[in-house]
């Protein structure tokens, strides 16, 4: 392992993620300091290379550089307070679950203790850690960012900033992940409907990822059409919607499947046709998102 010409960076935080993080950065020579609050959960990484930290304070010391990856934001801002005195002239960065709002107080903390600050998040799984394709952005002072992307790129390939506010990462974290969130209640109540008949979730697989294909297609041009608020140009409009809700209900009293969760996205669509959008595709839902 070579370690010549690799920043120093410290670890807190050794979750199933926040261990891939570090396991990534000794792999790739960085000298690596860790802590976490239960200490032997440092012991895997301890054994590859890592040098276990005492306290936070003594973690946070030993580099330039620390990043955190914690639960929320209030968890790092309550496990960082015994560092204060230490933060000053280095670099935290955050990858952890929250709020616009969260990321923000984190980056009134760092400045106010003289620190430079990034928020980021990581958009795949633990295991995914360090591949070349593997999503991390980042919100933050881009000469920052600049100073260290080369770091910051072995825990991902795909390294992206999105732009000078410190709460863009936990922004699309949200706008992005509910897009997942969906989809995989979706699948859910779709292996129900089947599970109804007896038949396996597996049997579901190859036709839900033909749709997920068509939404990869579709994505662009919704994108398109709420960015110029033209929403005429997509063949399928809201108002064909209303014929498939009675049968969508149906089938789910057959299957004896709860189907309350999309009832709302039902009165959604009825109240976009009501307000004169059912000749509109889809994309014109978010003019009924939109709050006055």
């Amino acid at each position: 392992m070579m370690t010549e010409n690799r920043i120093p960076v410290s670890l807190v935080g050794l979750g199933s993620m926040g261990a891939a993080l570090a396991k990534a950065f000794v792999a790739a020579g960085h000298p690596t300091t860790v802590w976490n609050r239960t200490p032997e959960k440092a012991d895997p990484l301890v054994a590859q290379g890592a040098v276990r930290a005492e306290s936070i304070a003594a973690a946070v010391a030993a580099s330039p550089l620390t990043v955190a990856c914690l639960t929320t934001y209030d968890a790092t801002l309550e496990a960082f307070g015994p560092a204060a005195g230490e933060v000053a002239g280095r670099t935290l960065i955050t990858l952890n679950s929250g709020s616009p709002a969260g990321a923000r107080r984190v980056a009134a903390w760092a400045a106010e203790h003289g620190a430079r600050y990034l928020d980021g998040s990581i958009k795949d799984t633990p295991w995914a850690v360090g591949g070349a394709d593997t999503l991390i952005y980042y919100g933050g002072d881009k000469a920052v960012f600049d100073e260290y992307e080369q770091v910051l790129g072995v825990l991902g390939g795909d390294t992206v900033h999105l732009g000078p506010e410190p709460d863009l990462a936990a922004l699309y974290e949200t706008a992005v992940g509910v897009t997942l969130t969906t989809t995989m209640v979706g699948f859910a109540y779709g292996a129900s409907l089947v599970g109804s008949r007896g038949l396996p979730a597996t049997s579901m697989v190859r036709y839900s990822v033909k749709w997920l294909q068509l939404i990869e297609r579709i994505l662009p041009l919704m994108a398109e059409q709420i960015d110029s608020g033209d929403y005429r140009q997509e063949s399928g409009p809201l108002r064909l919607f209303l014929d498939i809700m009675p049968d969508d209900l149906e089938t789910a009293e057959e299957a004896k499947v709860d189907a309350e969760w999309l009832r709302p996205i039902h009165d959604l669509i009825r109240r976009a046709v009501a307000e004169g959008h059912g000749d509109h595709g889809s994309a014109a839902l978010v003019e009924l998102l939109k709050l006055p």
